[in-house]
């Protein structure tokens, strides 16, 4: 992993040092470490001349972005109404069950997050989940299982 400073400075080196540089930065930052730390947020205050609890307040307004420690393979399950519908609760236990943390935490080896998240626009093929960026629907126990097992072994 790149040092904080050095990262900080090739996101800003690519992006400019505006303000509206703040959300590509803060992204790339995550997509590197797999969260925005304390640091990186004063170094990204210090390089856009604002301050840090505005990098902060972007940093944890959106919910692709975290300021705590994540797993290599993040799981979002949708949280909607057409996912309860769905059977979402069997899902959640399924994934649970598969990796021994329970919703908001990671598995010890830092390996997968699982987290709940606002509606990922597959309503029609619920219940669904992403994996990092890649989309999963219709999803049945076994399936669940399948996926996972696919990302355990990779």
């Amino acid at each position: 992993m790149k040092d904080t400073s050095l990262l900080v400075s090739e996101l800003v080196a690519r992006y400019g040092n505006k303000r509206e540089s703040l959300l590509p930065i803060l992204q790339g930052v995550f997509d590197e470490q797999r969260y925005v730390s304390d640091e990186a947020m004063v170094e990204i205050a210090r390089h856009l001349d604002i301050s840090s609890a505005e990098v902060y307040g972007k940093a944890t307004f959106y919910h692709f972005l975290s300021t705590k420690p994540l797993g290599k393979y993040v799981i979002r399950v949708c949280k909607t109404i057409v996912c309860d519908m769905k059977n979402k609760k069997e899902i959640v236990a399924t994934l649970e069950n598969l990796l021994k943390i329970k919703m908001g935490e990671t598995t010890n080896n830092r390996k997968f997050s699982l987290l709940y998240t606002n509606c990922l626009g597959w309503c029609h093929k619920a219940p669904a989940m992403l994996v990092n960026d890649e989309v999963y629907t219709e999803l049945t126990p076994d399936k669940v299982r399948d996926i996972v097992t696919m990302y355990k072994n990779k």
